[in-house]
């Protein structure tokens, strides 16, 4: 089942897997994630069922449901932010940003 998230006019619509679908058990968040790591992208929200501001707007990104990412690098020594190719994107997120990307390591 897919549902569409993103209502706003002018933008463009984002739709995801239901919130209510129980994550794979292979599922690890993104933010967990160390250089060289690649994986699909298997949903972004919280395990409550609710999605934010910033989780939808990292949908927009391209963290969307069957997309590729491949962490390419973080900073030390706090691993923040790290540098995370999404599909054809490369992108710096904070690790607080990226804990409701849930990914299947490939």
């Amino acid at each position: 089942m897919r549902t569409v998230l993103n209502d706003t006019p002018g933008m463009n619509a984002v739709a995801v897997p239901s919130l209510t679908t129980p994550l794979p058990a292979e599922a690890v968040s993104l933010s967990t994630l160390h250089p060289g790591a690649r994986g699909v992208v298997v949903r972004v929200g919280s395990l409550s069922g609710t999605v934010s501001p910033l989780e939808r707007r990292l949908m927009e990104l391209g963290f969307v449901n069957g997309e590729q990412i491949e962490i390419l690098a973080e900073t030390r020594p706090g691993r923040d932010p790290f540098v995370v190719r999404v599909g054809q994107t490369t992108l710096a997120l904070r690790r607080r940003e990226a804990e409701t990307v849930w990914v299947e390591l490939t």
